[in-house]
């Protein structure tokens, strides 16, 4: 199963333990957005890491946003409804799921809700 994971760049850890523990089920990550993460960046760099997640995304079979996320994120989330990409939400807590906080796309039957440690979410991801 090939995987994508968008998020804010405040959870590149937790990015980076949800891919690895993917991996290790064989599943295979399409990007890895995190080692781009700089302070430095240029707007020529933006665009080159913009194509590079839209690829990611366009060749996963499973898009997972971890929660809560960025607006980068958000985007990476409407691209992957209009794929038609199996999606995950995952959240720790589930304050994002609450109606003062939710987005209305989050309601989308489409969309798979989790709350959980990253392990329990992981354990329904690869459930798939």
């Amino acid at each position: 199963m090939k995987f994508y994971i968008g998020s804010g760049m405040k959870n590149c850890e937790l990015v980076n333990y949800y891919a690895k523990m993917l991996k290790e089920y064989g599943w295979e990550h399409t990007y890895d957005w995190v080692k781009n993460v700089d302070n430095d960046v240029s707007i020529d760099d933006m665009v080159k890491y913009a194509k590079l997640e839209s690829q990611g995304i366009a060749a996963s079979d499973v898009v997972i946003i971890l929660l809560p996320a960025g607006r980068g994120a958000h985007i990476e989330l409407g691209m992957a409804m209009a794929l038609n990409k199996k999606i995950f939400l995952c959240s720790t807590s589930g304050e994002e799921f609450n109606i003062k906080n939710t987005v209305a796309f989050y309601e989308l039957p489409k969309i798979v809700k989790l709350v959980g440690t990253a392990d329990e979410n992981i354990k329904e991801i690869i459930k798939l």
